[in-house]
């Protein structure tokens, strides 16, 4: 979970697809969707469906952190000493 919470974070008002997610944490599918959804089901991620940006594409989920997963984020950064390649925010 600290991995995706650390993707999230660093990009926290950006809206992101499952797949990409998949290929920046290198998580499976098996694995993020649950954690996704587990997270969203704790508040921490905000989940929507998306309007594709081509046409013939499927809508499709998109995740980003809720005000409680920016404040968990933080949280953890700031005992952690901030995450990889990332400053803690205020």
């Amino acid at each position: 979970m600290l991995l995706l919470l650390n993707i999230l974070w660093v990009r926290t008002q950006q809206w992101r697809h499952g797949y990409e997610l998949m290929k920046e944490t290198g998580l499976q599918s098996g694995t993020l969707y649950p954690l996704l959804m587990r997270m969203h089901e704790q508040g921490l991620v905000e989940a929507e469906w998306r309007e594709p940006e081509r046409p013939g594409r499927p809508a499709r989920h998109a995740y980003r952190l809720s005000a409680a997963g920016v404040a968990l984020a933080r949280e953890v950064a700031v005992q952690a000493g901030g995450f990889v390649g990332e400053v803690a925010r205020t």
